[in-house]
């Protein structure tokens, strides 16, 4: 079949497809150097849809390409985007109508067959990359002769293994072969992997994915006249020889490594890629595009793609836009901040608000001393900022002139959001906000960082308890994504809109949540780790519980995840749930041994492997009945089920699309795995333990 042939059997599936044009006008170079066929990628959509490439798209690059190679007197072929925007990589709406192997074998061979066009053609070809370029828009540029990279670009990257993909494009054989296989791994498999990290612009060219780097208030201008030099031989683009030695087979040795501990050879993506990198050294193009196919369309009919897909629609869709959430209009605006406490959490939460609001932020605690502590903390943060380059001075200078403390709660006087970030005990926070009700004004809102307590019992003695809401944060808060925003009995749509409209302007995706103790992330972690440490408590050894769960993915194993939580704050956890669900919820013995001891980990770390700490095994008592690795499995899923419909019958969130929202943002449950409840659907757990399925068939998944 023909690659035109091949266009048009695609595009007949492409229904909902945003075609994104290719435009072509002529151009004629300085220098002297000739006419460049400068084609621009524009959806029509302004900012609001980034460009991408279905079938259609395809065939409109296509015709530009084939058009301009059969004009002599064009010297060279230029591609750009509209403003800021290259292309934001494959239109994945038409995958799941992908049903056939035939067809998904087909969508690799139209991309490769029209991009290599650029490689092929028999002219000199240029990409200016002027904004966001990921996946097919990275690969694009790959495919051509030269690169120019501009200054403001912030998007680069190949996020395909994210989702469950490979960059089926050229990435897999382009990339090792441009910049070497240790940047390629880098890219391809390690940023994905690691929340999705982006390359800037200038880093990409550090990289080597770019030829020359320039600024971009002129930068189609620049490229043009870069591409003439470069026609005319001023200009002489030099690349480093790739090292095809033992440095190859070391980085994707290394990524390996770095797969299992990120999905624990529960997703094949990462594995496929680094399997197409490895070929990459001796394949030619041909053989490297085919190999790319081969994958792609295994990947494309694959469960793990489904969910991915799921998941991040999930995340670019209904985080945008919160089930429940009122009107964004009766929002009140919120022009200084308050934070009760100035310890760890309170210094996260001030550098939080500065700098997504800027507008003044105040600290206060007992004493003086803690008070300095406390915003020298977050002016020291700003300064990292600066020496990274992330912030200018004159900024960093505004943004620690905006940030002050204080002994003396009246300094909140005028605050419009005041939020409190001490120590989970509920009467001490009650006391707080009796407090803070005598200073604030009555519109002012309230808010508490609470990981389990009532929200509403909080507010249960306030003049005003409407303007309460819980503002719960997970921690590292600049790194983590969700922020559970909780409607207590008597919270007015007022107060929730201003809270929504401030998360927003955090730049973290919001889900309300019914005041119900732990809320959503807490609750569903706190029965998980509840039934691997009753296991333990039951005769499982400690390191055979984390293996166990393994095969799920996790970001992490059980008990390495109870460090990061702080045993502690587990065990508080905890005990709230026993008091609210003894039924369901126990309190682990061993656990509150290991605590009462001053123990911070059940591991020590020699050599950054996992051991358990001998005092904390003399600890612990153990009885005689250990679960092997499918009855811990199950055991913890299917108290997942149990907790899940509990919660759903509750009302705690809109639905389970929610709940799936949450562990994806809070608890970096694995984009591959698609969400909890799909999860569980497609084990059947759900019908088994609840006698139904939480989602209707056909989503995020192939039944």
């Amino acid at each position: 079949m023909s690659l035109q042939d091949l266009i048009d059997s695609a595009s007949a599936l492409s229904t909902d497809e945003v075609v994104t044009l290719a435009h072509s006008r002529d151009v004629v170079l300085p220098n002297k150097a000739g006419t460049m066929a400068l084609i621009t990628l524009d959806n029509g959509h302004d900012h609001t849809k980034p460009n991408t490439f279905g079938p259609k798209g395809l065939g409109s690059l296509n015709e530009a390409l084939d058009a301009a190679l059969a004009r002599d007197e064009i010297v060279a072929i230029g591609v750009t985007g509209k403003p800021f925007i290259l292309a934001a990589g494959a239109d994945l709406t038409g995958v799941p109508k992908l049903t056939e192997r035939e067809q998904a074998l087909a969508l690799g061979k139209i991309g490769h067959g029209v991009m290599r066009k650029l490689i092929d053609g028999g002219k000199p070809s240029f990409a200016f990359v002027n904004g966001v370029a990921l996946g097919g828009g990275l690969e694009v540029a790959l495919h051509a002769t030269y690169r120019t990279v501009s200054v403001a670009a912030g998007m680069l990257a190949t996020p395909e293994v994210f989702l469950g993909l490979i960059p089926g494009w050229g990435g897999n054989f382009l990339l090792p072969n441009l910049i070497g296989a240790d940047n390629a791994v880098k890219v391809v498999v390690e940023n994905a992997l690691n929340q999705n990290k982006m390359l800037s612009g200038p880093e990409a060219v550090k990289f080597g994915i770019g030829d020359v780097l320039l600024e971009s208030a002129d930068f189609l201008e620049q490229s043009l006249l870069w591409a003439s030099k470069v026609l005319t031989g001023s200009v002489v683009v030099e690349r480093p020889e790739i090292d095809r030695g033992d440095a190859w087979d070391a980085a994707v040795a290394r990524g390996k490594a770095f797969a299992d501990l990120k999905v624990s050879g529960a997703a094949p993506a990462p594995y496929r890629a680094l399997d197409l990198i490895a070929a990459a050294r001796d394949n030619d193009r041909d053989r490297g595009f085919a190999a790319e196919d081969e994958a792609l369309a295994d990947l494309i009919l694959s469960e793990e793609l489904r969910s991915g897909l799921y998941a991040f629609d999930l995340v670019n869709k209904r985080a945008k836009r919160p089930a429940g959430a009122p009107d964004k209009s009766l929002a009140r605006p919120v022009s200084k901040v308050g934070v009760v406490g100035a310890g760890l959490m309170a210094g996260q939460l001030a550098l939080l608000f500065v700098r997504r609001l800027e507008v003044p932020v105040v600290l206060t605690d007992l004493d003086q001393e803690r008070v300095d502590r406390g915003v020298g903390y977050v002016h020291g943060e700003i300064d990292k900022l600066l020496a990274k380059g992330r912030l200018r001075s004159d900024k960093a200078n505004q943004l620690k002139a905006l940030v002050t403390g204080s002994v003396d709660r009246s300094v909140f006087a005028d605050a419009d959001f005041v939020i409190e970030a001490v120590f989970e005990e509920l009467q001490l926070k009650k006391t707080i906000f009796a407090d803070l009700e005598k200073i604030i004004r009555p519109d002012a809102i309230l808010a508490t960082n609470t990981s389990s307590l009532s929200v509403t019992e909080m507010a249960a003695d306030l003049e005003h308890p409407e303007r309460v809401v819980g503002f719960h944060f997970f921690n590292p808060v600049a790194v983590l994504p969700l922020l559970e925003i909780i409607r207590a009995d008597r919270t007015d749509d007022a107060s929730l809109a201003t809270a929504f409209a401030v998360g927003k302007k955090l730049k973290k995706s919001c889900v309300l949540v019914k005041d119900a103790p732990a809320f959503v992330v807490n609750r569903l972690l706190t029965r998980f780790l509840g039934e691997v440490s009753a296991a333990v408590d039951e005769g499982t050894p400690i390191p055979f519980a984390d293996k166990a769960l393994s095969s799920l993915g996790l970001p992490m194993p059980p008990f390495v995840l109870l460090q990061l939580v702080g045993l502690p704050v587990a065990l508080h956890v905890a005990e709230t749930m026993n008091r609210a669900y003894p039924d369901r919820f126990a309190v682990s013995s061993n656990l509150a041994k290991v605590v009462a001891a001053g123990k911070s980990s059940f591991y020590t770390w020699p050599e950054g492997k996992p051991v358990v700490d001998p005092e904390v095994e003399a600890l612990v008592s153990v009885g005689d009945k250990p679960s092997t690795a499918d009855e811990l499995r199950n055991r913890t899923l299917t108290a997942l089920a149990e907790e899940i419909k509990i919660m759903l019958d509750e009302g705690v969130v809109a639905e389970a699309q929610d709940i799936d929202l949450c562990l994806l943002l809070g608890a970096g449950w694995p984009f591959h795995l698609g969400g909890i409840t799909p999860y569980l659907d497609r084990t059947g757990i759900s019908e088994k333990v609840n006698g139904t399925r939480f989602l209707p068939r056909g989503v995020a998944s192939l039944t």
